[in-house]
């Protein structure tokens, strides 16, 4: 087999790993001393085979989400002990890329062969800048993601946008909630709060995005079998990492009747 076709099927297996979310699959087949350039930071790299192991599940979850992650086109030119491989692969909702069905996610593979093994020992990702009313697409069909999930209570398709660093400002105590885990915990409460149907949207959301941050607000409609329909406001901000939008910080909260102290859970717009 010559080392053009042994390197392609590498790259083939690398596809389908990350596709079926198999952590061990994905790291077979690179070096020790991996250097990534990704789409995220860190502006560095990410460099060493445990820092790699550590960018893969979040982007899993997403995945998980019903994403794409298809390989396009791969093309391989490879000399006796070091190769190059350049590739284009479909990656995104099937939202975007209904929307925008050329997008492509570009990556470059520096490989080594070491005791006539072939190694990836470097990665570059990128995608192409894209103007700021595909990027308000985005965030819109991500909060739609967000009420057809409320909808269906699936709590892991409703997490797939968290970041792992969130920090979210709930209506209840306490003051702060950080990382996935501790606002999962708030998402899977709200969604178990009725025994029926629970849905959320925000009619009059408003997104505005600059570069790879943006920034989506509104009023929050939510009704619950059994439950009267409440009415709050939201402020979400969001980063691009990996080609896919997650939400860093929440802020949610009732205005407060100044006579009493309370919050006023029972207006509407």
């Amino acid at each position: 087999m010559s080392d053009e076709k042994t390197i392609t099927e590498l790259i083939e297996r690398w596809v389908a790993a990350i596709r079926a979310t198999d952590l061990d699959g994905v790291l077979a087949g690179h070096a020790d001393d991996i250097v990534m350039f990704d789409v995220p930071p860190p502006q560095d790299g990410v460099r060493g085979i445990d820092a790699y192991r550590e960018t893969w599940p979040p982007f899993f979850d997403w995945i998980r989400s019903g994403s794409v992650f298809e390989l396009v086109q791969a093309e391989v030119t490879a000399g006796a002990d070091t190769a190059y491989a350049h590739l284009l692969l479909r990656c995104g909702s099937p939202a975007a890329l209904a929307r925008h069905p050329g997008h492509r996610l570009r990556i470059t593979l520096g490989l080594c062969k070491e005791a006539g093994r072939w190694l990836i020992a470097h990665e570059h990702h990128s995608f192409p800048l894209t103007d700021a009313a595909e990027s308000e697409r985005e965030i819109r069909d991500l909060h739609d993601s967000w009420f057809a999930a409320t909808a269906a209570k699936d709590l892991d398709a409703l997490m797939a946008p968290i970041a792992t660093d969130v920090v979210s400002y709930e209506h209840e105590t306490p003051l702060a909630y950080t990382g996935r885990d501790q606002v999962r915990e708030v998402c899977r409460r709200g969604l178990e709060a009725g025994a029926g149907e629970v849905t959320w949207q925000v009619p009059d959301l408003t997104v505005v995005t600059d570069g790879d941050l943006a920034v989506a607000w509104g009023l929050n409609r939510v009704r619950a079998d059994g439950a009267p329909e409440t009415w709050s406001r939201g402020t979400r901000v969001f980063r691009r990492a990996g080609g896919r939008w997650e939400m860093v910080h929440q802020h949610l909260s009732y205005p407060l009747e100044p006579a009493t102290g309370e919050a006023r859970t029972d207006l509407k717009p």
